[in-house]
């Protein structure tokens, strides 16, 4: 460790945090207190209304009571930033005054090796820029003309060229005075173990340097300029500046842009990072022609908590990513995740981006599935289901993928999630084969499950009865309410396993309703206890009633019984707006309020009643303590409802998020 606690203590002495933190967020003028050291304000780590956020200056800590992020000056840094630690040590202490120990000798010696080496490649994209411009550079520039690059772009990446000759390079950094075994470990050169003299790694290509944190060119990737060349891209090899498992191409650039929007868009090539940046998305960046791995995805993370994986719509592209996605799964945490963009028409963002445009790509990525339907698309789209072992089979890939989840919270609410989804898809399957031929309404679905051409969507208040006819469901003042808390339930497991127990005593006026919570809390309670092949047929066929009206899951969705929850939306608008998990959170509270409070009314009509037959001093004490209990949660209910309203108009007004962040 080169920093000692003592020196960190001294460099967080000088510096109050709110100073630090202040420069990202606007403090909470209500909750701030800034002579008690207090400092509230909305958390920049997510997305919130209400400030969740605290900085305590006096202990030199933050912490968001909602996502959980917590820290100090050093770690605020490098969240939002994207500094390493040495690096946020390195600028706070500049800031401060503070003055940094020397490095021990080896230390000392590696990092000017490593400057010495950033310096050689300095001086390769240099000679690079020359060539592009020069006469042997003719075919690299009729090339990025083709791919309609402009003069800007071109500067900006330091677009360059490696002559088709066996040494220019390596007699270029040697006419720089740089030996000829420095010239290797930069990985410009290649020495062949037979003896033979050495030659230039990149001949003949598109030349585009690679930069570190920093900024300083540490690699560089060519593309070929011949139309059989292979292969078509080549990456700079491993050496001490570069570490393809770790960097991320244009990440410098995006970082800030990608802090201010909330957003990141990673892309398999450089040039489609290129093109996307041109276009104007610039918290865009790339990965190094290799699998995601854990550093990559906790260095996405710095950028955005929920970066989209945009890759070619192809079978390649499509594969790229669900080997990211075996990647991401066990290291996902709360509050952090990724999207996933398959592109249509096998085509990649640059392709894209000619034919429709910057507002094409982004309706594309608008439409990105979250890494839970991704993973769900890619199993069952592959699974056959005619027997109970594949039905094992399939919930047994799930298993195993979920058990790979570090953090318990997350693995948790996968598992609810999947155990729900599975159900669906289990009983919808076996419907379809022990109805085969017949129509949806004599399967007993009621318009809600497979049949009828999204009838679940236009006729969703309609029940039926034993004998397959159709009811009108009751239209009561709360059926509104215990529908869509029953629709939440479903569409956000987290709500229904944070709250169990409060909707397991939750009084539902409609019996469907109540059988539905009744499974339901079943199945998130026993869960560890038997397996959805085991459990899935002794579920009420009510509770998939609901459950295939929420989903919305059959023909439409090709079969695989994952929803697209748009009846849920049909009756909660807001839901398309893509709300903060807040804000979902605190309206599925005050629906449990609201019903509460029906309760609570119901509870004291039934006092005043019995107080007319005979009333004592029990009696009276109950009814006051009641009619107290009934007002005070009467005026919270109000003051609520005005809160979220007001919060739904902004979300209402707010632009759709894949528009936000250009520069």
């Amino acid at each position: 460790m080169r920093f000692d606690t003592r020196l960190l203590d001294e460099i967080k002495a000088r510096l109050s945090l709110s100073d630090i933190v202040g420069r990202r967020v606007s403090w909470d003028r209500r909750k701030t207190q800034p002579g008690k050291g207090d400092f509230w304000a909305c958390c920049p780590f997510h997305q919130e209304k209400s400030p969740s956020f605290h900085v305590d200056d006096r202990r030199g800590r933050y912490k968001c009571f909602g996502c959980g992020a917590s820290g100090d000056h050093f770690r605020f840094l490098t969240d939002t930033e994207g500094l390493s630690f040495p690096e946020a040590v390195e600028r706070l202490a500049e800031q401060a005054g503070v003055a940094l120990p020397a490095a021990d000798p080896q230390a000392a010696r590696q990092e000017k090796k490593r400057a010495g080496l950033a310096e050689v490649c300095e001086m390769a994209a240099r000679f690079f820029q020359m060539e592009f411009g020069g006469p042997r550079g003719e075919a690299a520039r009729a090339y990025v003309q083709k791919r309609k690059l402009l003069p800007a772009t071109l500067s900006e990446f330091r677009f360059g060229f490696a002559p088709d000759t066996r040494d220019a390079l390596k007699k270029y950094l040697a006419g720089q005075g740089v030996d000829e075994p420095v010239m290797v470990e930069a990985g410009l050169v290649i020495k062949p173990e037979d003896g033979r003299p050495s030659y230039d790694r990149f001949r003949g290509r598109l030349m585009i340097p690679i930069h570190d944190d920093r900024g300083r060119v540490v690699a560089f990737g060519g593309r070929t300029l011949d139309p059989d060349g292979q292969p078509k891209y080549l990456n700079s090899p491993e050496t001490p500046l570069f570490h393809k498992g770790i960097m991320l191409f244009n990440a410098h650039r995006a970082r800030e842009p990608a802090y201010k929007s909330g957003q990141a868009v990673v892309v398999e090539g450089y040039l489609d990072a290129i093109a996307l940046w041109q276009a104007g998305i610039r918290h865009v960046v790339a990965t190094l022609g290799t699998a995601f791995t854990e550093d990559q995805v906790m260095r996405l993370w710095k950028l955005a908590p929920e970066p989209v994986v945009c890759f070619d719509g192809d079978a390649a592209g499509i594969s790229a990513a669900h080997r990211a996605i075996d990647r991401i799964f066990p290291v996902l945490k709360s509050g952090y995740s990724f999207q996933f963009c398959f592109l249509p028409d096998g085509q990649d963002p640059d392709d894209l981006i000619k034919t429709r445009g910057l507002d094409g790509f982004l309706e594309e990525v608008a439409k990105a599935q979250p890494l839970s339907e991704a993973i769900w698309d890619r199993e069952v789209s592959a699974a056959n289901l005619d027997t109970p072992e594949r039905k094992a089979a399939l919930e047994k890939r799930f298993e195993d993928l979920i058990g790979a989840i570090r953090d318990e919270r997350v693995r948790r609410r996968y598992q609810l999630d999947l155990r729900l989804k599975l159900s669906n898809l289990f009983f919808e399957q076996a419907r379809r084969k022990r109805f085969a031929g017949g129509t949806a309404g004599q399967a007993g679905g009621g318009g809600f499950g497979n049949g009828g051409g999204g009838a679940g969507a236009s006729n969703a208040l309609v029940s039926t009865d034993p004998g397959g006819r159709t009811i009108a469901a009751p239209q009561g003042p709360m059926f509104g309410i215990e529908r869509l808390i029953c629709g939440l339930c479903v569409r956000y497991p987290h709500l229904l396993d944070r709250h169990i127990e409060r909707v397991s005593r939750l009084g539902f006026s409609d019996a469907l309703h109540a059988r539905f919570r009744t499974e339901i809390c079943r199945v998130a309670s026993d869960y560890d206890k038997l397996s959805v092949a085991d459990f899935y047929e002794s579920l009420d066929d009510t509770f998939y009633q609901i459950l295939g009206e929420v989903m919305q899951n059959g023909d439409q969705n090709g079969g695989t019984g994952l929803g697209s929850f748009s009846e849920l939306a049909q009756r909660f608008p807001l839901l398309r707006k893509d709300p903060p998990d807040d804000f979902i959170e605190a309206v599925f509270l005050h629906f449990l309020d609201s019903l509460e409070l029906i309760a609570l009314e119901h509870e004291l009509k039934q006092e005043l009643d019995a107080a007319e037959v005979e009333l004592n001093e029990g009696a009276w004490n109950r009814i006051r303590g009641l009619t107290q209990d009934l007002a005070r949660r009467r005026e919270e209910c109000a003051r609520e409802e005005a809160e979220l309203a007001e919060r739904a108009k902004k979300l209402r007004s707010a632009p759709p998020v894949a528009a936000q962040g250009l520069s």
